[in-house]
């Protein structure tokens, strides 16, 4: 990956929505190469998805928890991997972090209300012999949200 490739993953990390030619403007490339270099990136993993970021709020969802989470057995490799796959599953889940420290897991999760909230954690954590113990802290307002990373 050259400085052009870094260039281009910085426009499309503000705007995903830009076209090739503007792309190839700002960087002096033509539009086929853009095209090229946008399509090695996607394939080498680089670039994971180019997705719309909704607000959480906007579409009737009210609460956002940060959740912290304890595993019974985090040793075992089958249980790490199971609970990835169930947080995985579970479309209020929006980030689910593999952590080091006193967590084995934390996750940010979104519901429409605190009762949405509570209907979930017991899905997810009561009556199950894999969690320890989980801790939320509810946001109650976002200063900053983003996938960006420097380049």
């Amino acid at each position: 990956m050259d400085r052009l490739d870094r260039r281009i993953l910085a426009l499309l990390q503000h705007d995903a929505r830009l076209s090739s030619e503007a792309i190839a403007t700002e960087v002096g490339l033509s539009a086929t190469a853009v095209q090229r270099r946008i399509k090695k990136l996607r394939e080498d993993g680089v670039i994971e998805a180019q997705v719309a970021v909704l607000d959480p709020r906007a579409l009737g969802f009210g609460v956002t928890a940060i959740v912290e989470v304890q595993l019974a057995e985090a040793s075992r490799e089958a249980v790490i991997d199971g609970f990835k796959r169930q947080m995985d599953a579970q479309p209020e889940v929006q980030q689910c972090y593999y952590v080091a420290g006193e967590s084995d897991f934390v996750l940010i999760v979104n519901a429409v209300d605190m009762a949405g909230f509570e209907r979930l954690t017991r899905r997810l954590f009561f009556d199950k012999g894999n969690i320890k113990k989980f801790r939320s802290t509810f946001v109650l307002e976002t200063s900053k949200r983003g996938l960006n990373l420097p380049l």
